[in-house]
């Protein structure tokens, strides 16, 4: 049911995939798919989270061994591009959902709270990197950034929206955006 949902909402968007659409996909029954999760909103969050972890444990995202070696890598340039590197994975499973999410929150308070729920736990994780990352440059970051405006930088080259223009609509392919991601990053914020 989650793989049949995740190819209809990023193939149809929101608004054109139903629940029935989702069921008939998936070979079960409109009721199964209710009863295992109670709304299509429900659905789509539920999607969207393994999406974005690439697995059903529930491990929160700093507690990742990918994000574990991003906080351990002791270069700050291979830090970034590990952090652009992990990025690239998480957006070529997660954009479309991501997309689908973004585009719906505008008329939709409760998806709305899901998207913006989704902002702040990547603020979080870009914060918890930038914190690692103005350690291990004696706190001497390009421009005076602090790890908070480091975090918004990487929220920003590392987001979704950013990955959606450049390899969505751009033609980029995610081996380009990752390596323009890295670069840009070192050059936004190392000294």
């Amino acid at each position: 049911m989650l793989e049949a949902a995740l190819r209809l909402f990023s193939e149809r968007g929101w608004s054109r995939t139903t629940v029935e659409d989702i069921a008939r996909a998936a070979e079960v029954g409109v009721q199964t798919v209710y009863f295992t999760f109670g709304t299509k909103r429900a659905l789509l969050k539920e999607v969207l989270d393994i999406a974005i972890a690439g697995d059903a444990d529930p491990v929160a995202t700093l507690d990742r061994s990918w994000a574990n070696e991003v906080l351990g890598e002791p270069d700050p340039a291979a830090q970034l591009a590990l952090q652009a590197a992990g990025a690239r994975r998480i957006l070529e499973r997660a954009a479309p959902v991501l997309e689908v999410v973004r585009a719906v929150a505008a008329c939709d308070p409760e998806l709305a709270g899901l998207w913006r729920t989704n902002a702040e736990q990547r603020h979080t994780v870009q914060l918890r990197f930038a914190e690692a990352l103005t350690v291990k440059t004696g706190g001497a970051l390009r421009d005076g950034h602090d790890a908070g405006s480091a975090a918004d930088v990487a929220m920003t080259v590392l987001g979704p929206e950013t990955y959606e223009l450049l390899v969505g609509r751009r033609g980029w392919s995610p081996d380009r955006w990752e390596r323009w991601a890295a670069d840009a990053l070192v050059r936004q914020l190392l000294p």
